[in-house]
């Protein structure tokens, strides 16, 4: 479970210190408090695709900190095991820093890793569920992985067999195809792979070299028009001598409206957009400031850097659309050449073992496929009773394996889709095809409730997936949620009451503006507080009676439903 999160300098978020508790945990709050930047930071601590952009405004660097507890038995300890990483104590802290220079720092108890490792072990210890995930659902090539998931630990040592017969079989395959080549070819390809690879060896690519050149070659093409716009900007915003520039116009008008604000709650609003808009330009003017103070123009720069986009755009011309394709493909190569000079097997002997090896891969695939079948009816039969308990018992759903005609894949034998009948009486067609958007919002948490039992996963974040839904299917949702908390940690962001009332524990997110920044904060809430957010979420801007007593209720019922 997430014991403790930390953020430091995050989007919006200046400092924030959040300590979890196991069970359900809820985070309410107005639009644009700062709830999704919290379940943003947990997923880049987990691994997600990090961006400068989520360093706040004026800070060198954001800074993010979780402390995980984990069984130690679990698939996160085994990967730990691998990556040599200490985990005595069942805790993790996982580390995470994105500097302005672009440098993207990882570390799991101490340890420096790389995003690939972090995102390995972060995957099995946290599982963010967003709006849009159940896309997965409308992509027919998602549903072997959602099944698989589903039957991981009954077919993990045969799928990993499978996976490095599969490796093999394709390696010496592809050598007994170059082999039988007559020499000259054989020839041909060696001293095109020597060149080759010297070629881009010799480059040194490096992955988003070319965006971050082609950007600092932008700014010195047009260093002469960017620091006049900025100049200009500046003296038009914060710099006016003769009048006074745009930001001390709007603070003369922010000003003079403070005083009638309290008058009438239109003068209020009018004064608040104004503030808001006052705060906007400081900030605009500082980031100007900044910009012309890191202003400087470098001819011989300017030449280098055309040089060397020159080199990496004949590399991409030749081997790939971008530096991640060249790396591939120098990987692929280097990998091929060696094989071709190591080789010293005949033809007659290779083709022996390319036969041997596609009978001993057919043979796991069927295995492998025999399970699957016998895992998709278990599957089929729970979601059926989760569709039950979600409103949708009279769906039907159906796990199919399509003909394959023969063909291997790199995941096994099998194709699958899955099918549902949604109304009786109708035939069963693709899931992709017919079901709506929030019949697609239920069959994920379907899985999700499925997958909690099974998986080990020991965080699962719900960001919102309740949006659209109302009545008994809401209360149905927010049962389901719970549910999945008695197996994991949950923490749920929320804008329904019936959800925010079946939780454990309750934290409440705002944003307030301080001096000239916005800031996030963040407040666990008592039994009274959290009747007062419930009521909010039910009535709106005015809390009434019947809403608190309704909140109450709500609460109360929330309650009896856990204790059963």
């Amino acid at each position: 479970m997430l014991q403790e999160l930390s953020i430091t300098n995050f989007a919006i978020i200046e400092h924030l210190d959040i300590a979890f508790e196991n069970g359900m945990t809820v985070l309410t709050g107005e639009t644009g408090a700062g709830k999704s930047i919290i379940i943003d930071a947990v997923g880049l601590l987990a691994g997600g695709r990090g961006s400068q952009e989520f360093i706040r405004t004026g800070a060198d660097k954001a800074v993010l900190q979780g402390m995980f507890i984990l069984p130690a038995d679990g698939v996160t300890a085994q990967l730990l095991d691998e990556a040599g990483i200490d985990h005595a104590d069942n805790t993790v802290i996982l580390q995470r820093e994105i500097a302005k220079s672009g440098r993207n720092t990882c570390r799991i108890n101490g340890m420096l890793v790389n995003t690939t490792t972090l995102k390995r072990i972060g995957e099995t210890i946290v599982d963010i569920h967003g709006q849009n995930e159940h896309q997965e659902l409308m992509q027919p090539d998602k549903h072997l992985g959602l099944l698989d998931e589903f039957a991981a630990s009954k077919i993990r040592k045969l799928k990993t067999k499978y996976r490095q017969q599969y490796e093999d079989y394709q390696q010496l395959n592809q050598e007994l195809r170059q082999k039988n080549a007559n020499e000259k070819e054989w020839a041909q390809r060696l001293d095109m792979l020597n060149f080759q690879v010297e070629e881009i060896s010799a480059a040194q690519v490096r992955v988003g070299e070319e965006a971050e050149l082609t950007a600092e070659r932008d700014r010195l093409d047009n260093y002469q028009t960017i620091n006049q716009a900025l100049q200009q900007s500046y003296t038009l915003l914060a710099d006016g001598e003769e009048t006074p520039g745009a930001v001390d116009t709007v603070g003369t008008a922010m000003n003079a409206l403070e005083t009638i604000a309290n008058l009438d709650p239109a003068f209020n609003e009018i004064t608040v957009n104004v503030k808001n808009a006052f705060y906007a330009l400081q900030d605009a003017a500082g980031q100007i400031s900044n910009q012309l103070d890191l202003q400087e123009f470098d001819e011989g720069r300017l030449d280098e850097i055309e040089q060397r986009l020159d080199v990496l755009g004949q590399l991409k011309r030749k081997y790939g659309d971008s530096e991640q394709q060249v790396l591939d493909y120098y990987k692929k190569i280097a990998a091929e050449l060696a094989e071709m000079t190591d080789s010293e097997e005949n033809s007659e002997g290779l083709s022996q073992r390319v036969a041997e090896k596609k009978d001993a891969l057919l043979a796991t695939g069927r295995q492998l496929s025999d399970k699957r079948r016998t895992c998709a009816k278990t599957l089929q039969r729970q979601i059926h009773q989760e569709l039950k308990d979600l409103y949708m018992d009279k769906a039907v759903f159906e796990v199919r394996f399509k003909p394959t005609k023969g063909q291997i894949f790199r995941s096994g034998l099998d194709s699958v889709e899955f099918y549902i009948q949604t109304n009786p009486g109708e035939r069963m067609r693709p899931l992709a095809k017919i079901a709506s958007g929030g019949e697609l919002s239920r069959m994920m948490l379907a899985l999700k409730t499925i997958f909690s039992e099974s998986q080990g996963i020991t965080s699962i974040i719900f960001d919102e997936v309740d949006t659209g839904v109302s009545g008994r299917v809401a209360q149905a949702i927010a049962e389901k949620i719970s549910g999945i908390a008695r197996f994991s940690q949950v923490l749920c962001i929320t804008h329904l009451p019936q959800v925010a009332a079946m939780s454990d524990h309750h934290y409440f997110i705002a944003k307030k503006i301080t001096g000239q920044r916005t800031k996030t904060s963040v407040t666990k809430m008592d039994q009274k507080s959290r009747v007062q957010e419930l009521a909010r979420m039910l009535a709106g801007t005015k809390v009434t009676k019947l809403s608190l007593e309704h909140a109450e209720e709500l609460l109360r019922l929330a309650g009896e439903e856990k204790a059963e």
